[in-house]
């Protein structure tokens, strides 16, 4: 049987305010991007996701960001990577330490993005990963698109998973269309549903000119704060029920 993760970026609290109905989404995932602190996200709101995450029997998985509360992580800042490097195995930790068994680790927003450019960036960032591994005792993969990251994670001894998204619109290069841009995001649960379908089982997804992008990836990701989230979620679960494709996480 094929299989595939479903995964999505939770916990995302500001002011202790949810940015996402995380109750309903961790009902049809299995794996949870949890934020822990850099862009959004305390204490208590990673203590309840390790709750529901147990509930639901959903992997749990560190969802860093530049240090950016203000932004939501989605400006691009000019850290330095030996503390870039301290911050993202600080916000790893502030996860482990609210009780998260922490299988993998997604940068979040623009240090996602930044990692696939940078070399820089990206080694900090595999290095903290790794930091972290040696303190957990096992080793973390890391979750994103292809670039720089995925050397990077190598040279560290980190498994590198494929991710591809099925709310957000793609370039003819794979690439994300910017979220400036006014079609960055998709709504249609049926259309989200399909593009799910297809990319489990083919690996391809359409960009915005009509081309066809290779997107093998192993996780599927809808954002928790996308308007109509849970409904393309709960679509997207229940085309891949529909098509016989299991939805596991791999950690």
């Amino acid at each position: 049987m094929a299989t595939i993760d479903l995964n999505a970026d939770l916990g995302e609290t500001v002011d202790g305010i949810p940015t996402a109905d995380d109750e309903a989404m961790f009902a049809v995932i299995s794996s949870a991007s949890v934020a822990c602190g850099g862009h959004a996200g305390d204490t208590a709101s990673m203590t309840d996701a390790v709750a529901r995450a147990a509930r639901a029997d959903v992997a749990i998985g560190a969802h860093p960001s530049f240090e950016d509360r203000a932004g939501f992580g989605r400006t691009a800042l000019d850290v330095a990577p030996d503390l870039l490097r301290r911050q993202v195995r600080g916000q790893i930790a502030a996860l482990a330490t609210a009780g998260a068994a922490v299988r993998y680790v997604k940068p979040h927003g623009a240090l996602y993005h930044v990692v696939t450019r940078s070399a820089d960036a990206a080694a900090a960032v595999a290095a903290a990963v790794a930091d972290v591994s040696s303190d957990l005792g096992r080793v973390l993969p890391v979750l994103g698109l292809d670039g720089e990251i995925v050397r990077a994670a190598e040279s560290a001894g980190l498994p590198f998973v494929r991710e591809a998204f099925l709310d957000r619109a793609y370039l003819p290069t794979g690439a994300l269309v910017p979220r400036t841009s006014p079609n960055a995001l998709l709504g249609d649960p049926a259309v989200v549903a399909a593009r799910a379908v297809r990319l489990a089982r083919e690996g391809v997804v359409d960009a915005v000119d009509g081309s066809t992008v290779r997107a093998d990836a192993a996780s599927l990701c809808v954002h928790g704060d996308s308007p109509g989230a849970v409904a393309m979620a709960r679509a997207v679960r229940a085309a891949l029920d529909e098509a016989g494709i299991a939805v596991r996480a791999p950690w």
